[in-house]
């Protein structure tokens, strides 16, 4: 391509920096849009972003912020971009932003739209027990994920996919058909199609208690065997018993509160009274 495309990317999460690494690898990107800093830890210390990271790292311009904002759209406008690519960025994009790139405003989707739109369908792929999934790039429009199709690719689940190796996989593909879709529009030879109607709910926001599961009333061995893995890392599964906070981890490891990861038979050893009621789940 002989004119350089400028690229601005918006993106949140580690599993974002894939596309991010791709775009930037290719076409150089103008700039990174992400969330502010936020304190972590024991001691409240300010972490960046990973986007935030890897643009500095890069020397790539960089622009926070919380929400979206008349002063964010202004920034973005006066870049002049020729595209912008969303990847896991948290917030819904108002048609002042959609309408500025010259060419299109494209989203890297975790799914085989239209089938699980919103905003966690990789870990409700792996609820749903599907056997395959895989990674779309659509124009974004005002309806969340309704946009016209450019680009897709299938992605078969492993027997023990989480929902980290699942989001790993799917930016790695999603990088790839987001350098060729946006090569392709540019030369004039990609139009997308239009969305059938999806025949899966809209998939639901992930929080803490998406993860908890009733002791006394727990789910059966194949739903927490996906559960494990469709909350992992976050929110993970746990429980609480005699007061102490239980996680359940893929591979039927159990992490007691305060303690590392271990085995059901490491768990039965150290813990032989909370063992007899955990143990039960896994039967």
């Amino acid at each position: 391509m002989e004119k350089r495309l400028k690229i601005i990317f918006f993106g949140s999460s580690k599993y974002s920096v894939i596309d991010a690494i791709a775009l930037h690898k290719s076409f150089g990107l103008e700039t990174i849009v992400t969330s502010p800093d936020k304190a972590k830890g024991r001691h409240k210390e300010l972490v960046p972003a990973p986007p935030k990271k890897f643009a500095t790292e890069n020397n790539i311009p960089v622009i926070t912020a919380d929400e979206i904002e008349e002063s964010l759209i202004t920034k973005v406008k006066n870049l002049n971009p020729d595209f912008i690519v969303v990847a896991d960025y948290g917030h819904i994009l108002p048609n002042t932003l959609l309408n500025i790139p010259k060419y299109e405003p494209l989203n890297i989707h975790h799914s085989l739209l239209p089938n699980y739109r919103g905003p966690t369908p990789a870990p409700s792929a792996i609820l749903a027990g599907e056997k395959e999934t895989g990674l779309t790039i659509i124009k974004m429009t005002e309806d969340v994920d309704a946009g016209p199709i450019y680009a897709q690719e299938i992605y078969k689940l492993k027997p023990n996919e989480t929902t980290e190796t699942l989001l790993t996989e799917l930016n790695t593909i999603g990088g790839r058909l987001a350098v060729k879709v946006i090569e392709e529009i540019a030369s004039g030879k990609n139009q997308p199609n239009p969305q059938n109607k999806p025949t899966t709910d809209y998939t639901p926001k992930l929080t803490k208690q998406s993860g908890k599961i009733d002791i006394e009333n727990p789910p059966d061995p194949k739903t927490l065997d996906r559960m494990t893995r469709a909350y992992y890392p976050w929110p993970a599964v746990w429980t609480k018993v005699e007061g102490k906070i239980i996680k359940f981890l893929p591979d039927r490891k159990i992490q007691p509160e305060g303690k590392r990861p271990m085995s059901l038979k490491e768990f039965q050893n150290g813990y032989p009274k909370l063992s007899q009621v955990i143990s039960t789940l896994f039967n």
